[in-house]
């Protein structure tokens, strides 16, 4: 069953909404819509193969598809010990760093919650924030 553009905006508003709680430190951009929004570290750092300079190392995002609504968080790319924060939300993990959501219900806000804030410390921890 298709997921519905009521269950869609709910997802985003809660996904939005937590993800708020953390910015700042980090640095906000979109959510002006309900297409995307998008978190970034608050201090410029090296990235890549040719350590070019970037305003900040991308920390999360939430975006609406075509199917679902997909949550990207970096810090558990970085980070295995994240799944035992949130294991619920790890049962919608496709791939390294995208979660993707169709129903209301799989998204735990306890454990989105924690999940954040271990990622902000993760953050802080490599030096990707001030």
């Amino acid at each position: 069953m298709p997921i519905t553009d009521e269950t869609r905006r709910q997802i985003f508003d809660t996904l939005k909404k937590n993800l708020e709680t953390v910015a700042p430190p980090m640095v906000a951009s979109g959510g002006h819509d309900y297409h995307d929004y998008q978190l970034l570290g608050n201090k410029p750092v090296s990235y890549g193969h040719d350590k070019k300079i970037i305003p900040g190392m991308f920390f999360a995002a939430v975006a609406n598809r075509k199917d679902s609504v997909t949550f990207h968080f970096f810090p558990c790319y970085m980070d295995s010990k994240l799944k035992s924060v949130a294991p619920s939300l790890y049962k919608c993990l496709k791939g390294k760093t995208c979660f993707h959501f169709k129903k209301t219900e799989q998204v735990n806000e306890k454990e989105l919650k924690a999940l954040l804030k271990e990622g902000v410390k993760a953050w802080k921890k490599m030096g990707y924030m001030k």
